[in-house]
């Protein structure tokens, strides 16, 4: 059996410190004669000694264009920008460019350009249920951010968001937005409502747990999933929650959930809106208040209304590095049964659903 050779890229997006590979799962994946390369990586969350105990090979950041031809290139975030290289490799990452993501078509084209092969985290499903996801965190970290933007609009109004930084633990993030909405309800005597869209699902679960964490009661957390919208939106009872978390998996075109000018309404409560789902260049964005994603250096798009008051969103498209060690952990253990796949990829439902799928959007290009 040919030895499978994985490259673990250096993460280049800024505040990116989960990975793709974890020490642990590569310690299992070298038991079972993986060759895995790992580029130094100063921001990602393990240390780079982590990886060199356990005996793998390091290599410089960025040095996966000169890999062997054969090595599974992985990471999680997208390819450094404004690079339009032909790509030689076959890559497991999430690339964002199969829903028709403002970009799309440049990112395909590298991989057909190079011969390469986009296997995309995103679409690794078995049973049409993905095989490792951090939905979970996803929807934790956004209703962690949702509540504390809340908090930070009644006890510092008028002043920026401060940039985001990552915490060490669930525990540590509970604790620090409990004080938050405890000095927010010493303000104005009340704890937030959130509205929680896709709560049965693995995100909106994550959004609710968190909110429950964060010492919530049960009346102000809204749970609202495919019961509650089958009738379809516009949804007026969005705009009664303080904060409003979207867990939704965007599959196809659905109608908004809300409109900017419904904001201008006048018994609005909504301040805060925690786009975990994150569909910010989508053309069907069911939350078409803003365009473009946010960051956890500048976390926050400001939408300016008729009435008060304003509502900022939160649009990060990598909420789990919030909690970046225990995310990846969650993450590795889940896919780890598929990458242990590759050494009969052939033979494995998973990728070749993956290389098909790949192969029917490179059909769409222009």
């Amino acid at each position: 059996m040919t030895q499978v050779h994985l490259w673990l890229r250096a993460e280049t997006k800024p505040n990116e410190m989960r990975t793709g590979l974890t020490p642990s799962a590569c310690k299992i994946l070298k038991q079972n004669n993986f060759r895995i390369t790992v580029e130094r990586c100063e921001q990602r969350i393990f240390k780079d000694s982590e990886y060199e105990a356990l005996g793998l090979e390091l290599v410089e950041k960025g040095s996966w264009r000169t890999a062997p031809a054969s090595a599974y290139v992985i990471a999680l975030k997208e390819l450094p920008e404004n690079d339009f290289s032909p790509l030689v490799h076959a890559h497991i990452m999430f690339a964002h460019c199969y829903k028709n993501q403002d970009g799309w078509d440049k990112v395909l084209q590298r991989f057909v350009d190079g011969k390469g092969l986009l296997l995309d985290l995103e679409f690794l499903a078995l049973n049409n249920r993905r095989v490792a996801a951090f939905g979970y965190y996803a929807g934790f970290a956004g209703s962690a951010v949702g509540l504390d933007v809340w908090a930070h609009q009644i006890l510092f109004p008028n002043t920026v968001y401060p940039k985001i930084n990552p915490f060490g633990s669930e525990d540590d993030l509970a604790t620090y937005i409990k004080q938050r909405l405890e000095a927010a309800k010493a303000k104005v005597g009340r704890l937030p409502s959130v509205m929680v869209m896709g709560a049965l699902g693995r995100c909106g679960s994550g959004a609710c747990d968190f909110a429950v964490k964060a010492g919530l009661p049960a009346e102000n957390i809204i749970r609202w999933d495919m019961e509650e919208t089958k009738k379809g939106g516009p949804f007026p009872e969005i705009l009664q929650s303080d904060i409003f978390v979207n867990c939704i998996y965007l599959s196809k075109p659905i109608p908004p959930f809300f409109t900017k000018e419904m904001l201008d309404n006048q018994e609005r409560r909504l301040s805060v809106v925690a786009d975990v789902s994150c569909d910010a260049t989508n053309p069907h964005n069911p939350i078409p208040i803003y365009f473009g994603a946010t960051t956890f250096d500048k976390p926050l798009i400001r939408v300016e209304t008729k009435t008060k008051p304003e509502v900022d969103v939160i649009a990060i498209d990598h909420l789990p590095s919030l909690l970046p060690r225990e995310a990846s952990e969650r993450f590795c253990e889940d896919l780890l049964p598929t990458l242990l796949q590759l050494q009969d990829r052939k033979a494995s439902s998973v990728w070749n659903d993956a290389e098909a799928l790949y192969e029917e959007k490179c059909k769409l290009l222009p």
